[in-house]
């Protein structure tokens, strides 16, 4: 028999439903009723037929025909809520709405697993992991080491030792010993009261990657989580069951206590929770839904769920991992521009790099050849100009080396840090089952990622602002020698005029957003927590940074591409056409002016899910193979020095 959990009023109420036939107004009439049926006065109500109301899905919030059949509209048990004309539309039902909301639909469950073992995930892992690729499962030894970490927590508990956390408050409650018979409600008080985050919450897909990251720390063993409890939260993350995670609120140690203690309070069934069956709803509920009970928390158990760096971490691994894309595309973008504005490729030379021999600066000289060597691709364009009389470029083609060399380099230094936090335990007290007891530390303190992703910040801001710097010399006539602004009839058409204006202002904010958050600290919990590390805004600044390189590059993409529409119908290199191709297929030329932001959101697209690195790379490593022996790709992020080693000279047309 179908049925419906209906939200009335801030009130959740469980609709069974015998007849298929019946219709989407026969739903919230009984919904209504059975409200009515709960309140001494009706709910205000005179009767149920007075009552005028619209119903929406939870998921997506489309509004429903009331004429419709509900074996036609709805799942089984879908979450649905009946508006009552004149009331808001239920301000409480949830808060604030993340960021994306219209692309939840396109979830599909997962029928692949990654064996958790808390000491080798991986960045990509960890945002696969986000996106909703694969379920999570603990490796054997993962479960022996949960278990026997736990069996030190009930030996605490039965021998009634007094340790932190366990048996007494938190922070300047340190020295309260709490009663035996009080040690669970402990814990859910724990809970409730650090859940006092603010803000939007996290997207599925950033909240995923929270509880995932969190499972993979419980799973080293050190937490005192109990294994039954951990296979809950294994089982709410497979539901894709997530808490309403608010994304401001922590400042980094001890560890990110708001965010986790919202993500912990889903669990417990308290709060809101999203899945992909239910949309937005109370926690209970989605659980519900999926078959899940809520967790009741053992002693020790609340503070496993929320202590540590994950959400710092977390981000941070999204961070890496677009940095990475970005910095690699960056070369292609730039070297595409570089051909438009008829530049030189001798400043690529690999002698001139191999005297200043950073691994970055190598690799991104070494692909700025595989793109424009006019032996290996030959290009009319470059033909054009092979006898002019110039003798060098600006430092904004010249020098992409040693600019976007030393953002790769950063991308790698960054990169290991947060490896590194990802397999790290960072709870406290810490459980060891070896030494049978408990110690307390700082591994809760967000220092490490902090101050790594106010460098990466800083590192990768760099790409945008050399960008613009190109993106002026192919707007402005006197250095480019192309149409002002690239469009005919100028002054009828501004072309990418404004668009120019846009890369200034995202390049712009990046400068005050690089300013670095761990260099700041508040005492916090009555001066126990006197240095913290802001972390969390490290991530999420980190974050935006990252996202305007990627615009501000979205722009130069665009514009590079329009330049060459007046070079034809001479073309450029192989790999350049294809990349040129690749953008045409979603941006057509400027013949004269259009509305222009859409044009960027499909340029930051292409450049989001990596398809101009992936048109590109084929040709870039093909080259690799013909011109260093037995040479492998190398990392943008992950450079060796075999490879730098096995680097040779390679031969190079004349200057053009």
């Amino acid at each position: 028999m179908p049925r419906y959990t209906v939200h009335v009023r801030g009130e959740w109420l469980a609709v069974p439903c015998t007849d298929p036939q019946l219709t989407v107004g026969w739903l919230g009439r009984e919904a209504v009723r059975r409200y009515m049926k709960n309140k001494p006065d009706n709910g205000g109500f005179a009767s149920v037929d007075a009552v005028r109301f619209l119903v929406r899905r939870c998921k997506g919030l489309g509004l429903l025909d009331n004429e419709d059949l509900l074996e036609v509209a709805l799942e089984d048990n879908e979450f649905v809520e009946v508006v009552i004309e004149g009331d808001a539309m239920s301000p409480d039902f949830i808060p604030s709405q993340p960021e994306g909301v219209y692309l939840y639909s396109k979830y599909r469950e997962p029928e692949k697993y990654i064996d958790l073992d808390g000491d080798s995930l991986t960045t990509e892992d960890l945002v696969n992991l986000g996106k909703g690729h694969y379920k999570i499962k603990l490796t054997p030894i993962a479960e022996k080491k949960v278990q026997q970490s736990r069996e030190v927590i009930d030996s605490i508990i039965k021998e009634k030792t007094v340790v932190y956390g366990i048996t007494t408050g938190f922070g300047k409650f340190a020295r309260t010993v709490i009663p035996v018979n009080k040690l669970q409600e402990l814990q859910v008080n724990l809970v409730r009261s650090h859940s006092s985050g603010v803000g939007k919450p996290l997207s599925p897909e950033r909240c995923r990657m929270l509880l995932a990251l969190r499972i993979n720390v419980l799973a080293k063993g050190y937490s005192g989580i109990s294994l039954e409890t951990l296979k809950q939260v294994i089982e709410a993350f497979n539901a894709s069951c997530l808490s309403y995670v608010p994304e401001k609120g922590t400042v980094g140690a001890s560890g990110d206590l708001a965010p986790l203690s919202h993500l912990a309070l889903g669990l417990i069934g308290e709060g809101k929770m999203w899945s992909p069956k239910s949309g937005w709803a109370d926690a209970k509920y989605v659980l519900e839904a999926h078959g899940l009970k809520p967790i009741v928390l053992k002693p020790k158990e609340g503070l496993a769920l929320i202590n540590g760096t994950q959400m710092i971490t977390s981000l941070g691994c999204e961070a890496v991992e677009r940095a990475s894309a970005i910095a690699r595309q960056a070369d292609i973008v730039a070297a595409l521009t570089l051909e438009v504005l008829k530049g030189t490729t001798k400043a690529f030379d690999t002698d001139i790099h191999a005297v200043r021999p950073h691994r970055g600066q190598i690799e991104v000289a070494f692909r700025f050849r595989s793109l424009l060597d006019s032996d290996h691709h030959p290009s009319e364009i470059a033909e054009s100009h092979r006898f002019c009389d110039r003798v060098q470029d600006a430092y904004t083609l010249r020098c992409c080396p040693q600019i976007h060399g030393v953002v790769n380099d950063t991308i790698a230094f960054v990169k290991d840090i947060i490896t590194t936090e990802l397999n790290s335990a960072t709870d406290n007290p810490m459980v060891f089952a070896s030494r049978g007891e408990t110690i307390s530390g700082g591994n809760f303190h967000g220092e490490y990622p902090a101050k790594a992703l106010d460098y990466l910040a800083i590192g990768v801001h760099e790409l945008a602002a050399i960008s613009e710097r190109r993106i002026e010399r192919l707007c402005n006539p006197s250095l480019s020698e192309l149409p002002a602004f690239l469009v005919a009839e100028g002054g009828l058409n501004s072309g990418f005029m404004i668009a120019h204006c846009t890369a200034a202002a995202l390049v712009s904010e990046n400068k005050a957003l690089c300013h670095p958050s761990s260099v700041d600290s508040l005492s916090t919990s009555a001066a126990t927590e006197d240095h913290v590390s802001m972390g969390g805004w490290a991530a999420r600044k980190a974050l935006r940074v990252i996202e305007h390189v990627e615009q501000v590059l979205a722009i130069e993409l665009l514009a590079a591409c329009q330049g060459i529409e007046f070079l034809r119908p001479l073309r450029t290199t192989t790999p350049l056409e294809k990349v040129y191709d690749l953008v045409r297929s979603v941006v057509r030329p400027w013949i004269k002016d259009r509305f222009m932001a859409p044009d960027i959101e499909a340029a930051h697209r292409l450049l989001l899910e990596q398809k101009v690195w992936d048109v590109a790379v084929p040709y870039i490593e093909k080259y690799r193979m013909e011109h260093i022996p037995e040479s492998r790709p190398i990392s943008p992020t992950a450079f060796s020095l075999e490879s730098l080693h096995k680097t040779t000279k390679i031969p190079e047309s004349e200057d053009l």
